[in-house]
Formats: structure tokens, C-alpha cells, sequence
């Protein structure tokens, strides 16, 4: 108490300005309507500021639980679109569509070697395994090869031994979607019969005769055509829709029929 007494003593000139000066202030605001608004408006503009700054803190720390929730629509959105034409959408019982789409984020990205792999973080007990198709919101990426219980390995589609079945946009021209590892924004499309008409710019898409991506998933553009050596078939390279050098969030697909598919197929082979 006594260090307090001491203070006071010692500093009364100053803190006796600073009491008539707080109070001289709050006459004239009270008095004066223009110091009144001048003050409230000041006010207001530093509450607003440390709010707004509050905010954005708090929508910073924020970010990662909102996106987390946009992946999950995404998830159901992207469900929904490639069993649009089930008959089973009406009712929304997501269990009995034959696509389940499974939301990852990739944590190793190749795209500078003839024969690419990427790592993404879901796996085996994440209800992912071999052969099952992987995107992004803008198109193709590849297709699981190996799992663990935690991860997997995923054969991009810029790798030599990939080969996806692939389309025209709105048409039923199939081919197979190659690469010749040149370009990491460029694959190949073959086989399109040379009476088909093409035009630069046209989209391509996955095709239907896969029993791992849905039909119609964007893939990319016409680039550039020409003829194979035989006159017979086009050569078409196709540009990307994927920017490969630079994807985080990922989509894996599980065509829930594709066993079936499979066995049904190898069946059919093996009777031939």
C-alpha cells in the first residue's frame, strides 16, 4: 500500500493531467454531437478491426476442418453423378450403388519418369485395393497396383505400361489411352479408325468397356492428330485436363461389380 501511496505522490502532475484531460474529452463528446459521431465512429472502427482480424484468425485455424467437410460432399456428389444412371439413385441408399467413391490426398508424386507412381494416404483398411480407378475433380489419374494397410501405390497414367480404355465425347469411338513418355501434360490415344471424325479440341472421356472408371470421366482434349503408317488408324495426342505436376486431393473408385466383371470375363476367355 505504501509503494502504491508512493507512486501517486511521486507522479500527481501527470496523473492529475491525464484526469482532467479523460475528463475535459468526455465533456466535449457528450456536449458536442460532432465529437460525439467522431468518437463512436472511431470506436467503431477499431472494434471492427480487432473483430475482422479475430475472424480471420479463427477462419484460418478453421480451414482444414472446412475443407475436410467440402471433401466429403464432394464425395457424395461425386457418388451420386457416376450412379446417375442406376435406378437405385432416387432412393439414396448409397450401399447398393455400384460405384463407392473413396476421398485421399497424395503424399509422393512422379511425373518425370517413363514409369510413374504416386503414394496416396488411404488403404487397405480404408476399403482400398488393386485396380481400383483413381481421379481428381478434374479428371484421370491412374490406377491402384499395390496396398497397404495404410497406403497405396497408384500406376499413373503417365507410365508406359498404363493403357485405359477411352472415348470421343458423345460418340462410341473407343481406343486405348497410351503414353510416350515426351510430355507429362500429353498421352496418346489409338486405334480410332480413320473414318471417324476428329477436330482439335474435341474432349476425350473414359470409355464404358472398363470395369474400373465410369463411363464418361474427363480425361482431356484433342492436341493434335495424324495418320498411323498403314493409313488405317489416327495418331492423337491427347492434353491433359490434370495438371500432374502439381494434385493433392484424390478420388479412388470401387466399382463394387467388377469382380463379377472380371470373372465373368476370364470365364468367357478361357472357353474360347
Amino acid at each position: 500500500m505504501q509503494q502504491i501511496i508512493n507512486f501517486i505522490l511521486r507522479n500527481k502532475t501527470t496523473l492529475l493531467y491525464l484526469s482532467l484531460l479523460f475528463l475535459g474529452l468526455s465533456l466535449s463528446i457528450r456536449s458536442h454531437s460532432y465529437h460525439r459521431a467522431l468518437f463512436f465512429n472511431s470506436s467503431n472502427r477499431i472494434t471492427g478491426s480487432i473483430y475482422n482480424t479475430q475472424s480471420n484468425i479463427s477462419s484460418y485455424f478453421d480451414l482444414r476442418e472446412e475443407n475436410e467437410k467440402l471433401v466429403e460432399e464432394n464425395t457424395l456428389l461425386r457418388t451420386l453423378l457416376f450412379n446417375s444412371a442406376e435406378k437405385e439413385v432416387p432412393s439414396l441408399k448409397i450401399d447398393s450403388f455400384p460405384f463407392e467413391v473413396i476421398p485421399a490426398q497424395i503424399i509422393k508424386n512422379d511425373f518425370a519418369r517413363r514409369n510413374n507412381y504416386i503414394t496416396i494416404n488411404k488403404g487397405l483398411r480404408d476399403g482400398v485395393e488393386q485396380d481400383m480407378g483413381v481421379i481428381t475433380f478434374q479428371g484421370i489419374l491412374g490406377i491402384v497396383e499395390q496396398t497397404s494397410s495404410r497406403f497405396a501405390g497408384v500406376q499413373s497414367i503417365l507410365n508406359t505400361k498404363s493403357n485405359i480404355n477411352a472415348k470421343i465425347k458423345n460418340t462410341n469411338n473407343f481406343g486405348s489411352l497410351k503414353w510416350d513418355t515426351k510430355r507429362f501434360d500429353v498421352v496418346q490415344l489409338e486405334d480410332i479408325p480413320r473414318m471417324v471424325p476428329l477436330n482439335i479440341g474435341d474432349t476425350i472421356v473414359t470409355g464404358a468397356m472398363s470395369s474400373i472408371f465410369p463411363e464418361n470421366i474427363p480425361i482431356g482434349t484433342i492436341k493434335k492428330f495424324d495418320l498411323t503408317t498403314s493409313q488405317s488408324f489416327y495418331n492423337i495426342d491427347v492434353a491433359l485436363f490434370n495438371d500432374m505436376t502439381n494434385i493433392k486431393q484424390v478420388y479412388i473408385i470401387n466399382n463394387k461389380n467388377s469382380a463379377e466383371i472380371r470373372n465373368l470375363e476370364e470365364r468367357i476367355s478361357d472357353d474360347q
